[in-house]
Protein backbone atom coordinates (compact mmCIF):
# COMPACT_ATOMS: atom_id res chain seq x y z
CA UNK A 1 0.00 0.00 0.00
CA UNK A 2 2.54 2.55 -1.13
CA UNK A 3 -0.03 4.80 -3.06
CA UNK A 4 -1.36 7.56 -1.65
CA UNK A 5 -4.80 8.59 -2.06
CA UNK A 6 -5.24 12.78 -3.19
CA UNK A 7 -5.31 14.82 -0.41
CA UNK A 8 -7.11 18.43 -0.46
CA UNK A 9 -6.46 21.92 0.98
CA UNK A 10 -8.92 24.05 2.59
CA UNK A 11 -8.99 27.57 1.45
CA UNK A 12 -12.03 28.94 2.63
CA UNK A 13 -14.50 28.20 5.35
CA UNK A 14 -17.29 29.92 7.14
CA UNK A 15 -20.11 29.19 10.18
CA UNK A 16 -23.42 28.23 8.25
CA UNK A 17 -25.63 26.85 11.34
CA UNK A 18 -24.86 26.88 15.29
CA UNK A 19 -27.64 24.24 16.24
CA UNK A 20 -27.22 24.45 20.30
CA UNK A 21 -25.03 20.91 20.48
CA UNK A 22 -22.82 21.31 17.20
CA UNK A 23 -22.15 23.77 14.54
CA UNK A 24 -22.46 23.60 10.38
CA UNK A 25 -18.92 24.82 8.48
CA UNK A 26 -19.24 25.29 4.84
CA UNK A 27 -15.33 24.99 3.26
CA UNK A 28 -14.73 25.29 -0.01
CA UNK A 29 -11.58 23.32 -0.95
CA UNK A 30 -8.91 22.22 -3.55
CA UNK A 31 -6.88 19.38 -4.81
CA UNK A 32 -4.66 19.94 -7.67
CA UNK A 33 -6.50 21.15 -10.53
CA UNK A 34 -10.08 19.93 -8.61
CA UNK A 35 -12.49 22.18 -6.66
CA UNK A 36 -15.27 21.82 -4.38
CA UNK A 37 -17.29 22.78 -1.20
CA UNK A 38 -17.96 20.74 1.77
CA UNK A 39 -20.00 20.80 4.89
CA UNK A 40 -18.77 19.41 8.06
CA UNK A 41 -20.38 19.10 11.45
CA UNK A 42 -18.12 20.28 14.21
CA UNK A 43 -18.75 18.60 17.30
CA UNK A 44 -16.89 18.97 20.51
CA UNK A 45 -15.31 15.99 21.47
CA UNK A 46 -17.51 12.86 23.52
CA UNK A 47 -16.67 9.98 25.65
CA UNK A 48 -18.34 6.58 26.51
CA UNK A 49 -17.71 4.86 29.20
CA UNK A 50 -18.06 1.08 30.00
CA UNK A 51 -18.70 0.68 33.59
CA UNK A 52 -17.79 -3.09 34.82
CA UNK A 53 -18.91 -3.56 38.48
CA UNK A 54 -17.08 -6.28 40.96
CA UNK A 55 -19.62 -8.73 39.46
CA UNK A 56 -18.28 -8.22 36.07
CA UNK A 57 -21.66 -6.67 35.04
CA UNK A 58 -21.97 -4.33 32.41
CA UNK A 59 -24.20 -0.61 33.41
CA UNK A 60 -26.12 -0.22 30.47
CA UNK A 61 -28.88 2.66 29.78
CA UNK A 62 -31.84 2.48 27.59
CA UNK A 63 -33.11 6.60 26.35
CA UNK A 64 -34.63 7.86 23.40
CA UNK A 65 -33.08 9.01 20.51
CA UNK A 66 -34.61 11.68 18.13
CA UNK A 67 -32.88 10.54 14.97
CA UNK A 68 -34.07 6.87 14.89
CA UNK A 69 -36.89 7.72 17.15
CA UNK A 70 -36.21 5.06 19.22
CA UNK A 71 -35.33 4.23 22.62
CA UNK A 72 -31.60 2.65 22.36
CA UNK A 73 -29.59 0.50 24.39
CA UNK A 74 -26.14 1.91 25.02
CA UNK A 75 -23.53 2.88 27.53
CA UNK A 76 -23.34 5.87 29.54
CA UNK A 77 -21.41 8.93 27.48
CA UNK A 78 -21.20 12.31 26.57
CA UNK A 79 -19.71 15.72 25.42
CA UNK A 80 -16.46 16.33 26.88
CA UNK A 81 -17.29 20.08 27.82
CA UNK A 82 -14.90 23.05 26.76
CA UNK A 83 -10.94 22.83 28.77
CA UNK A 84 -12.36 19.35 30.51
CA UNK A 85 -10.07 16.26 29.71
CA UNK A 86 -11.71 13.43 28.60
CA UNK A 87 -11.24 11.39 31.54
CA UNK A 88 -12.51 13.83 33.98
CA UNK A 89 -15.46 14.17 31.44
CA UNK A 90 -16.00 10.48 31.05
CA UNK A 91 -16.16 10.19 35.44
CA UNK A 92 -18.85 12.87 35.20
CA UNK A 93 -20.81 11.76 32.43
CA UNK A 94 -21.09 8.03 34.38
CA UNK A 95 -22.12 10.13 37.29
CA UNK A 96 -24.48 12.17 35.91
CA UNK A 97 -26.56 9.15 33.95
CA UNK A 98 -26.34 6.30 36.36
CA UNK A 99 -24.92 7.44 39.81
CA UNK A 100 -22.09 4.94 39.35
CA UNK A 101 -18.56 6.03 40.45
CA UNK A 102 -15.42 4.58 40.13
CA UNK A 103 -11.79 4.73 41.11
CA UNK A 104 -9.84 3.30 38.17
CA UNK A 105 -10.96 4.90 34.90
CA UNK A 106 -9.07 3.24 31.88
CA UNK A 107 -8.78 4.48 28.53
CA UNK A 108 -9.39 1.95 25.99
CA UNK A 109 -8.66 4.37 22.54
CA UNK A 110 -10.33 6.66 20.57
CA UNK A 111 -11.88 6.76 17.16
CA UNK A 112 -13.51 8.94 14.80
CA UNK A 113 -17.31 8.88 14.93
CA UNK A 114 -17.87 9.85 11.18
CA UNK A 115 -14.85 11.37 9.33
CA UNK A 116 -16.58 11.99 6.50
CA UNK A 117 -18.40 14.46 7.78
CA UNK A 118 -17.54 15.27 11.63
CA UNK A 119 -13.99 16.69 13.09
CA UNK A 120 -14.57 15.34 16.78
CA UNK A 121 -13.16 12.56 18.21
CA UNK A 122 -15.01 10.02 20.60
CA UNK A 123 -12.73 8.28 23.94
CA UNK A 124 -13.84 5.36 24.91
CA UNK A 125 -13.19 4.44 29.35
CA UNK A 126 -13.86 1.24 31.24
CA UNK A 127 -14.68 2.08 34.69
CA UNK A 128 -13.27 -0.67 36.51
CA UNK A 129 -15.28 -2.08 39.78
CA UNK A 130 -17.85 0.70 39.18
CA UNK A 131 -19.94 1.29 42.06
CA UNK A 132 -23.36 2.78 42.27
CA UNK A 133 -22.75 6.16 44.75
CA UNK A 134 -25.26 8.74 44.25
CA UNK A 135 -28.37 10.14 42.80
CA UNK A 136 -28.22 10.75 39.10
CA UNK A 137 -28.83 14.00 37.48
CA UNK A 138 -30.06 14.11 34.17
CA UNK A 139 -30.16 17.11 31.79
CA UNK A 140 -33.12 18.83 30.77
CA UNK A 141 -33.67 16.73 28.12
CA UNK A 142 -32.45 13.27 29.61
CA UNK A 143 -34.58 10.34 30.78
CA UNK A 144 -32.67 7.34 31.35
CA UNK A 145 -32.86 3.92 32.68
CA UNK A 146 -30.36 2.13 33.90
CA UNK A 147 -29.47 -2.12 34.41
CA UNK A 148 -26.93 -4.53 34.64
CA UNK A 149 -26.19 -7.25 32.07
CA UNK A 150 -23.37 -9.60 32.70
CA UNK A 151 -20.17 -8.84 29.69
CA UNK A 152 -20.60 -11.95 28.45
CA UNK A 153 -23.74 -11.35 27.29
CA UNK A 154 -22.70 -8.44 25.60
CA UNK A 155 -22.27 -10.12 22.16
CA UNK A 156 -25.61 -11.89 22.07
CA UNK A 157 -26.97 -8.30 22.58
CA UNK A 158 -24.83 -7.23 19.50
CA UNK A 159 -25.28 -9.94 17.00
CA UNK A 160 -29.10 -9.86 18.23
CA UNK A 161 -29.59 -6.16 17.31
CA UNK A 162 -30.62 -5.14 20.51
CA UNK A 163 -27.78 -3.24 21.33
CA UNK A 164 -27.31 -1.26 18.20
CA UNK A 165 -25.37 2.04 18.66
CA UNK A 166 -21.88 2.44 16.59
CA UNK A 167 -19.80 4.29 18.70
CA UNK A 168 -20.98 1.69 21.78
CA UNK A 169 -20.26 -1.37 19.75
CA UNK A 170 -16.72 0.67 18.65
CA UNK A 171 -16.12 0.96 22.83
CA UNK A 172 -16.60 -3.19 22.87
CA UNK A 173 -14.64 -3.94 20.71
CA UNK A 174 -11.74 -1.94 22.09
CA UNK A 175 -12.38 -3.57 25.09
CA UNK A 176 -12.25 -6.56 23.72
CA UNK A 177 -8.52 -5.52 22.45
CA UNK A 178 -7.37 -5.51 26.04
CA UNK A 179 -7.38 -8.76 28.37
CA UNK A 180 -10.83 -8.50 30.34
CA UNK A 181 -9.22 -10.90 32.53
CA UNK A 182 -7.37 -8.01 33.92
CA UNK A 183 -9.66 -5.91 35.01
Amino acid sequence: MSEMPETWKRTESHQVADCRVFTVREDRSVSGDKSGTFYVIENPDWVNVIALTKERSVVLIEQFRHGVEQVTLEIPGGMVDTGEEPDVAARRELLEETGYTCDRMIHLGSSFPNPAIQSNVIHHFLAVDAEITAEVKFDDHESVVTSLVNIDEVPTLIREGRLRHSLVIAAFQFFAFHSPKNF
